[in-house]
């Protein structure tokens, strides 16, 4: 079976290419061409455009930063969008608002195509290793035919049911994520200001009650004052965004969720939009430093 892969980014590729290295016939595309360079050369094979993608697969992973570039893929709103999508499984992984993505299925669902909601939690190392974990909703038909796909790609996958209710899991998950990190980081400027042994305070964390794979990752990163991008500030901004837009359509208080969509978007206004999310210490430094 031949499957298709357009977005090969940061998640993307480490994506494609364990899908590629585990044996499984990819064709991919990428706006920037040189992108699909190391996929290539792990034996799949590269298309001038998006459309040739949908013309060689059966199956085509979206693995799309925003909205409006899944629409341009998939020419949503021609009459082109039926050729692309009638017959073939579409498995969106972005992380997209929910009312986007049950519009999208209402869509593919009327030109007679497929269409499988599957976003992932983990980010740029976890891609690396094969060690996502999976979000699954769509027709249990669709999202059955696609979990062998995942196997090079995620530790373990859960189907959630109907469309949107993978999102909506993947934002509950990520609130969790993105409020911890922040009160990790918030702790670690605590215990530096007061100029303790910060080797020391990573070492308790770690033997406490409190640590996991992502605190003993971050504390790392924060003590080695290492801002290399893991999961992103602006893709972290993004996410909390559509989260709260998600708790206000619902009527839900999200107090911690506000208190870091600012601090986020202050980090993403001192240019570290392409830094990893520990660097929101900056923005918690910046507020120390300023009097008032």
């Amino acid at each position: 079976m031949k499957v298709g892969f357009i977005g090969i980014g940061a998640m993307g590729e480490p994506m494609a290419l364990n899908m590629a290295r585990a044996g499984i016939s990819l064709v991919v595309w990428n706006r920037t061409a040189g992108k699909t360079d190391a996929l290539v050369a792990a034996g799949a094979r590269a298309v001038e455009k998006a459309e040739h993608v949908f013309e060689a697969t059966q199956i085509v992973v979206l693995m799309l930063a925003t909205e409006e570039a899944i629409d341009s893929v998939l020419q949503r709103g021609t009459p082109e969008f039926a050729t692309l999508v009638r017959g073939r499984t579409i498995v969106q992984m972005g992380t997209v608002s929910p009312e986007y993505s049950r519009l999208l299925e209402q869509d593919i669902d009327a030109v007679q195509g497929r269409y499988v909601e599957a976003p992932v939690s983990g980010s740029k190392k976890p891609a690396e290793d094969g060690l996502l974990i999976a979000m699954l909703a769509g027709a249990p038909e669709a999202v059955e035919t696609i979990q062998p796909l995942l196997e090079p790609v995620c530790r373990q996958w859960f189907d959630c049911g109907s469309v949107p209710n993978a999102l909506l899991m993947k934002f509950s998950v990520n609130l969790f994520l993105i409020t911890m990190v922040t009160g990790l980081v918030e702790a670690f400027h605590f215990a530096e200001r007061h100029a303790l042994n910060l080797e020391k305070f990573a070492a308790i964390l770690d033997a406490g009650p409190m640590a996991s794979g992502v605190s003993r990752m971050k504390l790392s990163k924060l003590v080695s004052k290492d801002f290399a991008l893991q999961a992103g500030i602006t893709d972290v901004l993004k996410n909390n965004q559509l989260i709260a837009e998600a708790a206000r359509k619902s009527q839900l208080a999200s107090p911690l969720l506000d208190a870091c969509h600012a601090l986020y978007g202050e980090t993403q206004a001192l240019g570290l939009g392409y830094s990893d999310m520990v660097a929101v210490l900056r923005a918690i430094e910046a507020r120390t430093d300023t009097p008032g």
